[in-house]
């Protein structure tokens, strides 16, 4: 695990366009001020005991926490710069230019077959997420069309 001080020293060396900003109890955040999402902060609640977050609006769902962060208490330096650089590259693409956000092609409902019972699955689009439903039962939830997809495919199911 690296310390309190490597981890600030890695921050800043590699992100010089992060605004560094000492918070409450000794921990650190660091805003990303040319973020084109509502989202600036990039890591948040660095603290001297080593544990802290970054935002990763980039990851699906299950990786992250419900505010979109991921601790990096136990993270590698190679590990953190990773995270941070996907971070901002997120934080930086222009709002409505991502892939998932752009394809205008993308259904509102669709049925997927797969599994080992031939299980039939039914994507749709609502409330703002794409729900996967299994008869009435709701499986999964998913922010984007890509992320729902890209899961159906890994768990072997196949659009019908």
């Amino acid at each position: 695990m690296l310390t309190f001080s490597e981890k600030i020293n890695i921050i800043e060396e590699n992100f010089p366009q992060l605004t560094r900003k000492d918070i409450s109890l000794g921990r650190i955040n660091y805003h990303l001020e040319e973020s084109n999402r509502d989202k600036k902060i990039v890591i948040q609640h660095l603290h001297p005991n080593g544990n802290g977050f970054v935002y990763a609006g980039h990851l699906p769902r299950g990786k992250k926490n419900e505010k979109g962060m991921v601790n990096i208490r136990d993270y590698s330096a190679d590990e953190l710069i990773n995270l941070v650089q996907k971070s901002m590259n997120y934080l930086l693409e222009e709002k409505g230019n991502s892939e998932e956000e752009s394809n205008p092609s993308e259904p509102e409902k669709e049925n997927w077959i797969g599994g080992v019972d031939h299980e039939k699955l039914l994507l749709v689009h609502e409330d703002e997420l794409w729900n996967i439903y299994a008869g009435l039962n709701l499986e999964a939830a998913f922010e984007s069309y890509k992320e729902a997809h890209d899961y159906l495919v890994e768990e072997g199911f196949q659009k019908i």
